[in-house]
């Protein structure tokens, strides 16, 4: 393992559908492997030209089972066809730490979930962990057609275990036509009330499940969303290059980080992101794509003000909640105050 890179060794490949597979790994560089329900793992795949970095989500629980990620074949992507296609039990294959916030906490009880296509993936992984704990769970899942739903008969499995409390709505299009806000807001409706709406899918579905969210008035800041988008750049290359040292500023700001339970104030030079800072001192801040696209950095500014130098994940109520990107953040105030905890 070196700068955050794991060595992972493909212990199965099971066939979910025609055009999805689960891939369960072995780690065999030691020390513990931990994630969260929701999260996602980044793989480094090759390609004609060199490698391309993937993040594909858990569908695996922690806990008494191997991680587990599930890909669905994207029609010339790269990287899921070479997984689908070629990705072997005994192969290796190097991975980020596991990353995003695509989560849920103890006291959200009652979770409404919409989930598309392989957007049912960190869903399922939430659905394996919170279903043995008591949760509550409806899910809206919509897809082509009968033979495209993932995780079909665990789905099927989970409702006849706790039908109490796992409620599955499939919303097939060669049936019901594509998922529209109007009639999301219907089927939905009587769970709007949830303490966390999910919403995990292609864009175009996000956007009418937010709307459907807007039309049962459920707060903004009950509703949490995870749209997958591809890399452009090598996050592998960043985490294994040395942390770069900070220009010296004799004007520079000053940032204190609560951190993995600790509390630091550090220099923070004007031209230089917070990212940077923190792993210029060693301090082992989350991150993946440095690109401002996958919010694996997100953390809080609790005091000061910042700018983002890119943003493509973020939304403005995440703004306005003060949430930010710490691979993109340059400081606009004399003194900030971040938290990660």
């Amino acid at each position: 393992m070196t700068d955050g890179i794991r060595t992972l060794r493909v212990a199965d490949v099971t066939p979910e559908t025609d055009d999805a597979v689960s891939v369960s790994f072995d780690v065999t560089d030691g020390g513990e492997f931990l994630y969260k329900p929701g999260q996602f793992l980044t793989l480094r795949v090759p390609a004609a030209d060199g490698w391309v970095a993937r993040c594909y989500s858990f569908s695996s629980a922690p806990g008494g089972t191997r991680p587990t990620v599930t890909v669905k074949r994207v029609p010339g992507g790269i990287a899921s066809n070479w997984i689908c296609d070629r990705l072997r039990p005994g192969d290796t294959v190097e991975a980020l730490p596991p990353a995003g916030r695509f989560t849920t906490a103890p006291e959200q009880r009652d979770l409404l979930l919409f989930a598309a296509g392989s957007g049912i993936t960190p869903v399922m992984s939430i659905l394996r962990a919170r279903a043995h704990e008591g949760t509550r769970a409806a899910l809206v899942y919509a897809n082509r057609d009968e033979r495209s739903v993932i995780f079909a008969a665990e789905l099927r499995r989970l409702t006849e275990m706790y039908p109490d409390r796992i409620q599955v709505v499939h919303w097939l299009e060669t049936l019901q036509g594509l998922p529209d806000a109007e009639r999301l807001a219907s089927v939905a409706r009587p769970w709007a009330g949830a303490d966390l709406a999910m919403l995990c899918g292609p864009a175009p579905f996000m956007r009418v499940a937010a709307e459907a969210m807007a039309k049962l008035g459920v707060d903004r800041s009950k509703v949490l969303a995870e749209e997958y988008r591809s890399l452009a750049s090598d996050p592998f290359a960043n985490a294994s290059a040395p942390a770069p040292v900070p220009t010296a500023d004799a004007d520079a700001a000053t940032v204190t980080v609560q951190l993995d339970g600790e509390r630091r104030t550090l220099a923070w030079p004007a031209r230089t992101t917070l990212l940077d800072v923190l792993r210029s001192q060693d301090l082992d801040a989350p991150f993946s794509c440095r690109e401002g696209a996958c919010s694996a950095c997100t953390c809080r500014i609790v005091e000061g003000e910042v700018k983002l130098l890119r943003n493509t994940v973020l939304e403005e109520e995440d703004l306005a909640d003060g949430y930010v990107l710490a691979c993109q953040a340059v400081p606009l105030t004399d003194h900030v105050e971040v938290t990660y905890d």
